[in-house]
């Protein structure tokens, strides 16, 4: 625990470097926001190193795993599970570092995906929005337990929180930020290929509807590349479900989403049936379960207050304007909004643990709320511009009179 501790502040310092990095291209920068969270972050950290070691967890199996694999490093390389084990074995192995050492290195990779949430909520919405007239919408965001209770252990929820952040970041200036799209995108391929299918449809779509400044041409030039990366990677998105050598895709696949939702009902104790659900219950249970009157356990109670919370704020949107708003919006709202439901649509079809579900979500629900706090951005910025025109007509009068 020791060695935990001080890798954990030797990494404060590495962050104060990242700051530094991203404070000379951006003003709103705030180090101090960003170290309270590190810190924050870090209480989740040993709050799921406690839960791992009285709990069934995957990251004892990512770490048990590894330290027993005898084969060359490359041998681990490929996409989804493995691919934690490709990144985790340098540490556990080649480093030999105890479990709870491993547990903080990968703790940080997903606090470094909340920096680039941050980045990518600041950069794109200026406007503050109050929640309750008394809480700044963001920092809300940016302190969801939820959200960094499965980010903060070694498993796939901090690498790939880490990747579509960074991805999603880097759509505002492309050229300039090409690396991190890059990388981005090759970590979130590697670690759910899926979910690099929907950012690839959800980036694509928005970009070509949501950039007047394009061209047709270049708008068909986007649609064919998107086609052509969905056809290089479409074996290891089938793969995913065991559909990859599959037939008859339609008729597999439901059969193996039948037998998964059934296989994961099962699970933990904290089965939903939502094979006969219709689809805006299974959808509302993907979103916003459990809540307080089905929550497994005491994890699942404060779960359901932060659920209740995001019940909330999908309330706000719901308003006759708010279909308008999504057809005007600018490509990374229509982005956000294609790749959250793209997703939660995906994941309904197999989802039927609330336990899993608590973990799958936090991968998407970010980009819910980013649609909710750009629509509400923007109607005060609209109501900001109204009165300010009524000030200058009435300063017009008075001069006049």
């Amino acid at each position: 625990m020791i060695g935990a501790i001080f890798l954990a502040l030797f990494l404060y310092l590495v962050n104060q470097g990242i700051f530094g990095f991203f404070r000379k291209r951006h003003k709103f920068f705030s180090i101090s926001l960003l170290n309270k969270l590190y810190f924050y972050h870090l209480i989740f950290w040993l709050t799921y190193y406690i839960y791992a070691l009285n709990n069934p967890s995957d990251s004892k199996n990512y770490y048990r795993n590894t330290r027993s694999f005898t084969g060359d490093w490359f041998d681990l390389y490929g996409t989804s599970t493995t691919f934690i084990d490709f990144i985790a074995y340098p540490f556990t192995s080649v480093l030999d570092l105890p479990y709870v050492v491993v547990m903080v290195i990968f703790s940080w990779i997903g606090y470094l995906g909340f920096i680039f949430t941050y980045l990518f909520i600041r950069e794109n919405i200026p406007v503050k929005i109050k929640l309750f007239k008394r809480w700044d919408f963001l920092f809300v965001l940016l302190f969801l337990p939820n959200m960094h209770f499965w980010t903060s252990s070694l498993g796939k929820g901090s690498v790939i929180f880490l990747g579509i952040m960074m991805f999603v970041y880097a759509l505002k200036e492309p050229k300039k930020r090409w690396f991190f799209m890059v990388l981005g995108a090759l970590i979130t391929y590697h670690v759910r290929p899926h979910v690099f299918m929907f950012l690839a449809i959800g980036a694509g779509l928005g970009f070509m509807s949501g950039n007047k400044k394009i061209s047709m041409p270049q708008k068909i030039l986007a649609f064919v590349m998107m086609i052509g990366i969905l056809i290089l990677i479409q074996d290891q998105v089938l793969a995913v479900v065991n559909l990859n050598e599959s037939e008859n895709v339609v008729e597999d696949f439901q059969d193996f989403t039948s037998s998964r939702a059934e296989g994961l009902s099962e699970d933990a104790g904290s089965g939903v049936d939502m094979a006969n659900y219709p689809l805006p219950v299974k959808l509302f249970t993907f979103w916003f379960r459990p809540l307080f009157f089905d929550a497994p356990g005491i994890l699942g109670l404060i779960v359901s207050a932060e659920n209740l919370l995001y019940l909330i704020l999908a309330f706000k949107i719901v308003k006759r304007d708010f279909i308008t708003f999504i057809r005007k919006s600018p490509s990374l709202v229509k982005m956000s909004f294609v790749v959250f439901f793209m997703t939660s649509l995906a994941m309904t079809f197999v989802m039927s643990n609330l336990g899993i579900i608590m973990r799958q979500k936090s991968m998407v629900m970010y980009f819910l709320f980013f649609v909710i706090y750009y629509y509400l951005a923007s109607k005060k910025y609209q109501r900001i511009l109204k009165i300010r025109e009524i000030k200058r007509k009435k300063g017009e009068i008075i001069k006049v009179t």
